[in-house]
C-alpha cells in the first residue's frame, strides 16, 4: 500500500526556524517516492516561512501553506489535511516539526497502514517510551492520555500523541470542519472520531523525545480546553 498511495506529510509550524531544515531532510528520506512535505506555517515571526518557501523552492517535493495567523495546532492540521486530500494525498502522515517524533520510525507507521485504517506513534505501549521528561511532566501525559481513555471508553493507550498516519478514507469520513479543537485535544478527537465511524486504528511503539530547540507551545490554556473538550466528545454525534 505504502508504494502505490502517495503519501503526503503535514508538519505544522510556529516559529521552527531552527529545526526546520534538519526535520524536513530527514523526513524526506523516509518517506516513498510518492511523497509531498507540507509545511503549514502560522505566520511565524521568526522566519521560518521564509525557510520553508526557500525549501520548496529548491524540491518539488516540499509545498508550504501560509496561514495569516497564529490560530492553533487544529486548525493547521485542518488546513493542512484539506490541502492534502486535494493534492491526491492516499495516506496522510502527521508529526511535529521540531525532532521530538523521529524520522525514522515513519517507514513503520507507514508499513502499518497494511493493516489498519490509523496508525498511532504511541509512547505508551510495550516498546514505546519518553526520554528527556522529568517525573512532573510524564506523569502529567500518562495523566491525560489515561483521563481521555477512561472518559472516551476506548483502549488506545496514547490518545494524546500527534505522531500518526491516516488513510485517505479516515480523514474523509471524520468530519474535519466540525472539529473545534484548537489545541492537542485536537490530536485526541480525531482519533476518537475515527473509532466511532468504524475504522481500524493500532498503536506502533515509538519514543518521544523532548525537543532540540526552541520552546514548547504546551500551555494551560491548551490543557484545559483538552479537560473540557473531552467529555463533549462523547456526547457528539457520530461523524
Amino acid at each position: 500500500m505504502t508504494a502505490t498511495r502517495p503519501v503526503w506529510l503535514v508538519l505544522p509550524t510556529y516559529d521552527e526556524a531552527a529545526n526546520l531544515e534538519a526535520i524536513v531532510a530527514a523526513a524526506r528520506d523516509q518517506l516513498p517516492a510518492e511523497r509531498r512535505v507540507l509545511i503549514v506555517d502560522d505566520n511565524s515571526p521568526d522566519g521560518t516561512g521564509e525557510i520553508a518557501d526557500r525549501l520548496a523552492a529548491q524540491d518539488e517535493d516540499i509545498a508550504v501553506l501560509h496561514r495569516d495567523r497564529k490560530q492553533g495546532l487544529g486548525p493547521a492540521y485542518v488546513a493542512g489535511f484539506h490541502a492534502a486530500l486535494a493534492g491526491g494525498a492516499g495516506l496522510i502522515a502527521q508529526m511535529d516539526a521540531d525532532f521530538s517524533h523521529d524520522p525514522g520510525d515513519l517507514p513503520r507507521l507507514l508499513a502499518a497502514t497494511e493493516r489498519a485504517d490509523l496508525v498511532l506513534g504511541s509512547r505508551y505501549v510495550v516498546g514505546g517510551g519518553v526520554a528527556d521528561w522529568g517525573p512532573t511532566r510524564r506523569l502529567i501525559s500518562r495523566g491525560g492520555s489515561a483521563y481521555a481513555r477512561t472518559m472516551l471508553g476506548v483502549g488506545i493507550r496514547d490518545l494524546t500523541g500527534g505522531f500518526k498516519v491516516f488513510r485517505r478514507e479516515v480523514v474523509e469520513r471524520i468530519g474535519l470542519e466540525a472539529i473545534p479543537s484548537l489545541g492537542y485535544a485536537f490530536q485526541v478527537e480525531t482519533t476518537y472520531r475515527a473509532i466511532r465511524a468504524g475504522f481500524r486504528v493500532i498503536e506502533v511503539p515509538i519514543v518521544f523525545r523532548d525537543r532540540r530547540v526552541g520552546e514548547s507551545k504546551m500551555n494551560g490554556s491548551i490543557v484545559a480546553e483538552a479537560a473540557f473538550r473531552i467529555p463533549m466528545m462523547r456526547l457528539a454525534r457520530r461523524p
